[in-house]
């Protein structure tokens, strides 16, 4: 077959890319993923006993905040890497504003209570828990959305597993915040951060070998 043949042939009836198809299945990949976090945490760790409590749902509020923020950040940028060549469009700094709001808002916290209380502040009761959890509660969001991902075709691998492992994480934190009963900011910023951030570091190191075509 001639070149210009072929070209004929490629050419031949196209059909319309449909550039949402990633948006939605990452989206899906999203719900599905919390619905089970959200589920691992109720089944196995129960929600915490003052739930209904005014204190405990301002804190609960800020703890989702912080994860809402990281996971709806974080997925507009994956939503970018899923694609080809679509990390030159993702510069992902913009990704660090709800760890720097919670590290500044942990400071403050820090800055008007006594220093004997820091230590309790920023340790809380539950940190190796929490160390624990939120990896461990991230596995299968993570795995979801390795899955959506795969379905794209994502060209710098580290960095978009980096940003499923963010995703994963922060789902993780957000459903493990119905759990937790410390509520100090230091703590949520020590401990949730941290544990995000590891997410992130464990999907930046499995990308390469989880999303290779």
């Amino acid at each position: 077959m001639k070149t210009d043949d072929l070209v004929a042939l490629l050419s031949t009836n196209p059909e319309p890319v449909d550039r949402s198809s990633v948006v939605r299945t990452l989206f899906v990949a999203l719900a599905a993923g919390t619905i089970v976090a959200v589920g691992v945490v109720l089944v196995g760790l129960g929600v915490r006993s003052d739930f209904m409590t005014a204190r405990a749902f301002i804190f609960l509020a800020v703890k989702l905040c912080f994860a809402v923020g990281v996971v709806g950040l974080a997925l507009v940028y994956l939503t970018r890497l899923a694609r080809p060549g679509g990390e030159r469009a993702a510069p992902s700094f913009v990704v660090t504003m709800p760890f720097l709001a919670i590290v500044l808002l942990a400071a403050i916290s820090l800055g008007f209570a006594p220093s004997s209380h820091w230590s309790k502040m920023i340790v809380g009761d539950e940190w190796l828990e929490c160390v624990l959890s939120v990896p461990i509660i991230a596995i299968v969001p993570f795995a979801i959305a390795i899955w959506a991902v795969r379905r794209a075709a994502p060209t710098d691998l580290s960095r978009t597993g980096a940003f499923a492992g963010l995703v994963a994480g922060g789902v993780s934190a957000m459903a493990y915040a119905l759990h937790c009963t410390d509520d100090s900011l230091p703590f949520v910023a020590v401990w949730y951060g941290g544990t995000i951030v590891l997410c992130t570091l464990a999907g930046a190191a499995l990308g390469p070998r989880l999303l290779r075509w």
